[in-house]
């Protein structure tokens, strides 16, 4: 198949559209967090039952990411993103109507979520299809659009729901995905020029489990509950941070700055620590930016006031940005090619159930102890196991030859 159009005028307006669905589509994982405090008092529900659409959503996003990649491997990307785009409209309509929470739960979680997982796995995949002297950079401008997702969406609907209310509000974003998405994808009709896969830059391998000491398995289970850790961290301020403005007394529209200026941040992380990830790799990187989330992650503790939180919410954003991105290095570097797939998926989704749990235990937590100071400190040890695992891992991989057999 030819090549000529890979990394070429016409890949890099592909790359453009994708980022705009998955920014558009990624409306899913953040109306969610911002309506959490607004369905809680409408239902008169616990903080902790309010954060189950949240968890439901991040499960149905890992699970239905893998049925919508194999869909796009059979029958091209627009079919998962013309679906996904019907979920969304179908969630969003059934939510905004919703007589209790369980129904909302059902929407978000099963229509909502399931929805917005087509633009993000079927398009990434998509995406390094046009790319192969570039496909590295490419790839990290598109993990970023759901993070772009996160710094536009949270202000725009905090603003719909303070005025109209988020019933409304969701009945104008399924009507918004729709108009948008819609056309959008059909700019993608298309075949990419390396539908095969063929043409790409194949790097030697030097590291593998058993330079480690591990099996395959062993290592692959490890990075699982890594990732796992990593994210239940990650979930806290990202999933209660409007809740927790509004607790202190500064109002969700703060909130939700703080949360759209994190995520913000977190796009110039992910660019970044793809650059990191190319000069010291993806366990040294991991370590370095788990270290750091952890480091912020504390630093809500003793900082309350309103000017510290913003600073606090940047820097969190800037150290965590890139974590989850990295898990598919590592995997590069200690994984045959052909599993490659498989084993990211696999991390990927655990990465996803980490935010899940995290979101619902964090406000299980404040149910408990009536404040957050618990939760942010159960973030710090989920981290800390993180830490140990990739430092672990990193030490043996620095001296393989010793524990080679």
């Amino acid at each position: 198949m030819s090549h000529g159009e890979a990394d070429s005028a016409s890949a890099w307006i592909r790359l453009a559209i994708t980022l705009a669905l998955s920014t558009i589509g990624g409306v899913g994982m953040w109306s969610v967090v911002v309506a959490l405090p607004a369905v809680q008092t409408e239902f008169g529900v616990a903080r902790a039952d309010a954060s189950l659409p949240y968890t439901l959503t991040m499960i149905s996003f890992g699970l239905a990411g893998i049925a919508m990649g194999r869909l796009s491997d059979r029958f091209g990307v627009m079919t998962p993103v013309m679906l996904g785009t019907l979920l969304l409209a179908l969630g969003y309509v059934a939510a905004s109507y919703a007589p209790s929470l369980g129904t909302y739960t059902l929407a978000q979680g099963a229509l909502i979520g399931a929805g917005s997982s087509a633009t993000f796995a079927p398009l990434i995949a998509h995406t390094s299809l046009w790319f192969v002297r570039r496909r590295g950079i490419a790839v990290a401008i598109f993990a970023s659009g759901n993070y772009l997702a996160g710094a536009l969406w949270p202000p725009v609907v905090e603003h719909f729901i303070r005025t109209d209310g988020w019933r409304h509000t969701y009945l104008g974003i399924a009507v918004f995905c729709v108009a948008t998405l819609v056309p959008l994808t059909l700019l993608l009709r298309k075949k990419p020029p390396l539908g095969d896969g063929t043409g790409a830059t194949v790097t030697t391998r030097k590291l593998s489990p058993e330079s480690l000491g591990l099996s395959a398995r062993g290592l692959q289970s490890l990075l699982i509950i890594a990732g796992l850790s990593c994210c239940v961290a990650m979930a806290m301020p990202q999933v209660h941070l409007v809740a927790y403005c509004s607790d202190l007394g500064y109002g969700p529209a703060r909130g939700a700055e703080m949360l759209s200026l994190m995520l913000a941040c977190g796009i110039v992380s992910r660019l970044v620590f793809g650059g990191i990830c190319d000069r010291i790799g993806g366990l040294r990187t991991l370590l370095l930016g788990s270290v750091l989330q952890g480091t912020a992650l504390l630093l809500f503790l003793p900082f309350n006031g309103l000017v510290s939180l913003y600073v606090i919410s940047a820097l969190f954003g800037l150290f965590q940005g890139g974590l989850v991105s990295t898990y598919p290095i590592i995997i590069r570097e200690f994984f045959d090619r052909a599993e490659a797939g498989a084993r990211v998926a696999t991390v990927i989704m655990a990465t996803l159930f980490g935010m899940a749990l995290g979101g619902w235990m964090s406000g299980a937590i404040f149910d408990v102890t009536g404040s957050y100071r618990a939760a942010f400190l159960n973030g710090s040890a989920w981290n800390l196991v993180n830490v140990s695992i990739v430092a672990w891992l990193l030490r043996r991989s620095i001296r393989p030859r010793a524990f080679a057999a």
